[in-house]
């Protein structure tokens, strides 16, 4: 696994472009889209409260990010096929047990699991569903959270099955790192590090080729893999 440390969530977000579209290698996925993918990464920030939150070379802002962050943390009226809200804070959709619906608000547990025992390692969340998720064609890419109280303050640790890390990664940090905010303050903690691992992160090259470009400066930050940029062409 490759270990990325960076000063704030939006360097990160460079870093791991850089690298992906640097190291990685073509790959058409089962839904026939053209990727660069790369090996399991980890992206380790240890004040992810630092700027700057959103690298300046991404299509999507802070004002984006930040409604982002709140519809995960607060939810949204909008309907999609899942949300990250409704499988951290309610969890268990079309199950049931002993006759009632299953609802698991798994934010709560963190909590209360945190406030009971400060050194546990129990204090996690799952989104994956397996009466919903094994037909479904959009699932979900983050699988796990998991906060940790060490040195009194809030770390968090997010595991995702596979990442976009180009045009989703930066959103995914920033929202998630408001969650973390949001454990934390109910702890009455600060935020420590945040750690996010994706296991096949990956880029979509021929989808979001023009939110390439800004990351790589015509060459000048990046040199992308050949495939990249004889698509590209803007160098030329």
């Amino acid at each position: 696994m490759r270990i990325i440390k960076a000063p704030s969530i939006g360097r990160a977000h460079e870093l791991v472009v850089k690298m992906i579209l640097e190291k990685g290698w073509v790959l058409d996925t089962e839904d026939g889209e053209a990727t660069v993918e790369f090996d399991e990464v980890a992206l380790k920030i240890d004040n992810p409260a630092s700027a700057p939150k959103v690298s300046a070379h991404s299509r999507f802002q802070e004002r984006f990010m930040e409604k982002y962050a709140q519809d995960l943390v607060r939810g949204s009226d909008s309907v999609f096929e899942y949300d990250y809200h409704g499988r951290l804070f309610q969890w268990g959709e079309r199950l049931s047990s002993g006759g009632a619906d299953v609802s698991v608000n798994q934010v709560d547990y963190i909590v209360r699991k945190l406030s009971e025992a400060r050194e546990t390692r129990r204090a996690i969340a799952i989104t994956w569903n397996p009466v919903i998720d094994e037909s479904l064609d959009d699932c979900p890419c983050l699988q796990l959270v998991q906060c940790l109280v060490r040195n009194d303050r809030l770390q968090m640790k997010v595991v995702f099955r596979s990442n976009d890390m180009l045009t989703a990664a930066g959103a995914n940090m920033y929202a998630l790192t408001r969650l973390q905010e949001y454990i934390a303050g109910r702890l009455s903690l600060p935020a420590g590090s945040y750690t996010h691992i994706s296991l096949v992160p990956h880029i979509y090259y021929k989808r979001d080729m023009n939110d390439i470009e800004p990351f790589c400066g015509r060459g000048s930050r990046i040199k992308p893999i050949p495939e990249v940029c004889s698509l590209c062409g803007k160098c030329r």
